[in-house]
């Protein structure tokens, strides 16, 4: 395993797995939301059923996904000691779900009373979990990018959450204020600013480990993050300078820096030394050619206007945004880190090595392909169902079976971790 790894910081494996077994069942419910809507639900990004599917994932999965992650990262890869992890998961997971329930209900149903719960929960529960995190973020004394990437996403989180928040309350209570302008900003902060940045930072660590490649340049790591940063809070500005030419040239460099991320990240999996085919280097790689798809299309709206007129053109870029890349990626990297979080714990039960089964045995290779075979072909389906609304009920359908497959595999997982548990303390191997 890697030679920085601090196996003794890592919390409890209920703390990660709260979230984990969670999160896919918000995949689901956008699934089976989608199928029963129908084709009306894309023909904007502004219909109800647009943005209740928006936040499903967005704050139903990849929320809950990635402060899992976190809460396992943090100690485990840049050594920093996070305050009463099992205290900040048990009550911080469920107000998480429900804040995100709460929200999804209130867009669906435009029900302005929902939407007024939903953004104090949010601020509420995201700004105790961000407290925590970026107090660990900072006291560690660990260097490096990974460490510095992880302190800008969580900086990305807040920002992305309190524009949320702004945006439920002005829709709940009729605020005068600029909600398309405020809503690009929210989307960009929470797409780029947390979700990218996190997966970039994680990405510097665990592609070079577990997908056998090399590590990123140190000129690459060192500019990228920081460079999104100055971009983000450039792009922010154009709520104050009204320029369109501002506003483009911001978005095509925008557009340039994430495709240099992803087209990176292609390069060191195709020269890497042994070609390693697992679950989670698949899901990178959709993942990164999903950000290729969406680079290209966002600069084809951006330099052809009436294409970008279509409002489907925004609901495109939402779906390969947030099913082709996050979903992907986050499923990816929960088939690597559930294995080896049972790993893991089996080992520090004190069993000899030979007790502990391997990592493969966690999850079958064939389930984890099968289930991501089922996603692209969702995600197909989804961007078909964009321009073919008859296809939209049969693309829900796809979408709701394979976040269900992948909601299996974890419990099952959960479920072999038990088991090999049971069977150590059986046989008395544990210490």
């Amino acid at each position: 395993m890697h030679p920085s790894l601090s196996f003794d910081q890592a919390p409890p494996i209920s703390v990660p797995y709260r979230f984990f077994l969670v999160a896919p069942w918000f995949g689901v419910m956008a699934g089976i939301l989608l199928a029963w809507s129908g084709g009306d639900a894309l023909v904007s990004r502004w219909t109800p059923e647009a943005l209740a599917l928006t936040h499903l994932i967005a704050v139903g999965f990849m929320l809950q996904a990635m402060c899992g992650a976190v809460f396992q990262f943090i100690p485990v890869a840049v050594g920093g000691n996070v305050w009463r992890p099992r205290l900040v998961a048990n009550i911080g997971q469920p107000l998480l779900l429900l804040a995100a329930l709460l929200l999804v209900a209130g867009l669906l149903f435009s029900r302005p009373g929902l939407l007024s719960a939903a953004a104090p929960l949010f601020l509420l529960t995201v700004g105790g979990f961000v407290a925590v995190v970026a107090l660990a973020l900072w006291q560690t004394p660990a260097t490096g990018m990974t460490l510095w990437a992880m302190r800008m996403a969580i900086a990305g989180l807040a920002v992305t959450v309190v524009l949320g928040a702004l945006l439920a309350e002005a829709l709940a209570l009729g605020l005068s204020i600029p909600i398309v302008e405020l809503a690009d900003i929210h989307l960009a902060w929470g797409l780029a600013g947390w979700a990218l940045m996190l997966l970039a930072g994680v990405s510097y660590y665990v592609v070079p480990m577990f997908q056998l490649t090399r590590p990123y340049p140190l000129w690459f790591t060192r500019w990228f993050g920081p460079l999104l940063l100055l971009l983000l809070l450039a792009w922010s500005s154009r709520l104050l300078l009204e320029d369109p030419r501002w506003s483009l040239a911001i978005a095509l460099s925008l557009l340039a820096l994430v495709s240099a991320y992803a087209g990176m990240t292609l390069w060191l999996q195709y020269t890497r030394r042994r070609k390693v085919h697992d679950a989670t280097s698949v899901g990178f790689r959709i993942a990164n050619l999903s950000i290729l798809a969406f680079v290209i299309s966002g600069a084809g709206f951006l330099l052809y206007p009436e294409l970008a007129a279509d409002p489907r053109a925004a609901v495109w870029l939402g779906v390969l945004a947030f099913a082709g890349v996050f979903v992907s990626a986050i499923t990816g990297m929960m088939y690597k880190i559930v294995p080896f979080l049972n790993w893991l714990h089996l080992q520090r039960l004190g069993a000899p090595l030979s007790a502990v089964p391997n990592m493969n045995k966690m999850i079958p290779g064939e389930a984890m392909t099968g289930q991501l075979r089922l996603h692209v072909l969702a995600v197909a389906l989804l961007l078909a169902a964009v321009w073919l609304p008859g296809l939209t009920r049969l693309a829900g359908a796809a979408l709701a079976v394979s976040f269900a497959w992948m909601g299996w595999n974890l419990a099952g997982a959960v479920r072999r971790y038990q088991s090999f548990k049971d069977q150590i303390r059986a046989a008395g191997l544990h210490h």
